[in-house]
């Protein structure tokens, strides 16, 4: 194993160094200094095989707009067969339960690392797909800026859409400096998991299983909803949410995201195609007044701005420089959380680049997905407040007037929102599939045989479980967002720079130019200091002003989500003050006249 040494002259050679292939999935006498090592070594090889490839950044329009629907994964060295292996055991090998320790003992290093290359599949146009369909949701920016008026909205939503691009940025630099053939990364409690231990990794893998399974149960009770407003509420309600959930069950089977690239390239456009039929239909009819007081901006800040009068006339249209009401604070900051959570996605993030056949081109991934998501956003979000002020409705396109109109949204809506779910879904389950299933039950990796059939099993299991969760909590909506508030503001601006300065400190603390560092033919790593002394030395040999900017993004992340829970746990407990029901009933939450 790695044996951190403080002094060089108490070094000893460990005669017996444990192999990575060796190892237990989530080992934590694995050093800091060894997967960094690795890491190092594996974007190196990954630059000559760029090198080499004819192919390399040959990427035409089409390609974009269309991306492979599956590829091979990384290429490498055709293994021979290992001593005290057969040849035809040697074949085998490849669906080989690599979760069991015993297997993985007869396991060469080349085929150790092939396994990983194998589930690198995906492109970077791919990935852009990926990312925009997680994130983008532009329908509640025209109410978002109602709540907060055109100078703050504005100015917010673009230093949260700068913020969450750094997010991802610090996201990136972390992985590659700690993903490797040897020790592949998987999921972002990894990364928490090599910076601070395995009491971090368990806090954010349970973080984010709450969180994704939530989404999963919102999007199948939101469908639901929208599909009983389209009958009419001639559908029973529970069936309207059940029926998405079995739609969950097929949608589920697809295992990599290289092959969900052309799923989430759909949702884009669809959404889309939302945003095009909304505008012009909010140009050329009024606002939908009868659901103003259930949603609008004006609802949240000032209901005066939308109350008729005695003759039934509603208030004109009207817009605000600033704040619409200073004194109504909860509304300000609910419109607040709106720019918070529009940019929320990170938590997908490292899922995304363990796909990728190029780590490296996650980034050009991200930011043209950033760009292209802020100028939605801000298009279509001033567009909507402009026609249509406080009245703007937290899902715009139900807040238009001509039913026809509403119900091609909700449909095109429901489409584009089941296979975001399944997108949800897809990660929720391989976080518990490679965290609990192979970590503590030794299942077999998703690339072989038994792995995709467990895999088949789990899916409806994991869509059931969220059905009955979402269905069976009044005000379903009101948990997400206490949810959200304690999950998505912590995976996309708290925990980014938190894990940047344990890794940053600790990298830039190696002094590789007075022995310290890891020797792979021994496994003994030197370190001359440790504690706080060695902490604080990684703090100042770094770029020191980038690890200060990031105790100060830290805290006003942390302030932020402060804010988020209090407005949403305050909205949970209006919300309960009145009845509320539930998806086990026939009975739509929408049927104001039931």
């Amino acid at each position: 194993m790695s044996v951190p040494i403080e002094n060089e002259k108490d070094a000893q050679v460990v005669e017996a160094y444990i192999k990575p292939q060796q190892r237990l999935l989530h080992d934590s006498s694995v050093t800091f200094e060894e997967y960094h090592y690795y890491a190092l070594r594996t974007r190196a090889e990954e630059e000559e095989i760029d090198r080499n490839d004819p192919d390399r950044g040959k990427t035409n329009i089409l390609q974009l707009i269309f991306p492979a629907k599956s590829g091979s994964g990384v290429q490498g060295k055709t293994p021979t067969a290992p001593a005290g292996l057969s040849d035809e055991e040697h074949r085998s090998s490849a669906n080989a339960n690599f979760a069991n320790a015993s297997t993985r003992a007869h396991i060469s290093d080349e085929e150790w690392k092939n396994a990983s290359r194998a589930l690198r599949t995906a492109t970077w146009s791919a990935c852009f797909y990926l990312i925009t369909t997680d994130i983008l949701g532009p329908f509640g920016i025209g109410f978002s800026l109602g709540t907060l008026g055109w100078g703050p909205g504005i100015a917010l939503f673009t230093v949260f859409g700068a913020t969450a691009g750094y997010s991802g940025y610090l996201l990136w630099k972390m992985y590659l400096g700690l993903d490797s053939y040897e020790f592949p990364m998987k999921n972002y409690g990894d990364i928490a998991f090599r910076v601070y231990g395995p009491v971090f990794r368990y806090g954010v893998n349970i973080l984010q299983s709450i969180q994704l399974l939530c989404n999963v149960g919102l999007i199948i009770i939101s469908n639901g909803q929208a599909i009983s407003q389209v009958s009419k509420f001639k559908l029973c309600y529970t069936v309207c949410c059940l029926i998405w959930a079995i739609v969950g069950f097929g949608i589920g089977q697809v295992r990599t995201l290289q092959k969900y690239g052309w799923l989430a390239n759909a949702a884009v456009f669809i959404n889309l195609l939302i945003m095009f039929i909304s505008m012009g239909v909010i140009a050329h009819s009024p606002p939908n007044f009868s659901i103003a007081v259930l949603g609008s901006a004006g609802a949240s800040t000032n209901p005066d701005t939308i109350t008729p009068d005695k003759n039934g006339n509603y208030p004109p249209i009207v817009h605000y420089n600033s704040l619409p009401n200073p004194n109504s604070l909860i509304g300000s900051i609910n419109g607040l959380m709106q720019g918070v959570y529009a940019y929320g996605g990170a938590q997908l993030f490292v899922e995304f680049m363990a796909e990728m056949r190029r780590p490296r081109d996650f980034l050009k991934s991200m930011w043209l997905a950033q760009a292209f998501i802020y100028t939605c956003y801000m298009v279509y979000g001033c567009y909507v407040y402009f026609w249509q002020g406080q009245y703007a409705y937290q899902i715009s396109y139900q807040g238009v007037s001509p039913y026809g109109w509403q119900t091609a949204g909700n449909i095109l809506a429901v489409i584009s929102g089941i296979i975001a779910a399944g997108l949800y879904g897809n990660i929720g389950i391989k976080v518990l599939y490679n965290n609990i299933l192979m970590d503590l039950f030794k299942c077999p990796p998703l690339t072989t045989k038994s792995g995709k059939i467990l895999w088949a099993i789990i899916v409806p299991i994991y869509w059931s479980i969220a059905f009955v969760v979402a269905a069976a909590i009044p005000d379903f909506f009101g948990l997400v967002s206490v949810v959200a508030a304690f999950c998505i503001i912590q995976f996309c601006y708290s925990f980014p720079p938190l894990l940047a300065l344990g890794y940053f400190m600790q990298r830039d603390a190696i002094q590789a130019e007075q022995g310290e560092g890891f020797d792979p033919a021994t496994g003994r790593v030197v370190r001359h200091d440790s504690g706080l002394r060695r902490w604080a030395r990684g703090f100042m040999a770094g770029p020191w002003y980038m690890n200060a900017w990031n105790v100060i993004y830290l805290g006003g992340a942390l302030a932020t989500a402060g804010l988020g829970a209090y407005a949403a746990v305050q909205g949970m407990i209006n919300a309960f003050e009145n009845p509320q029901l539930n998806a086990f009933t026939c009975t739509s939450p929408l049927n104001l006249n039931a």
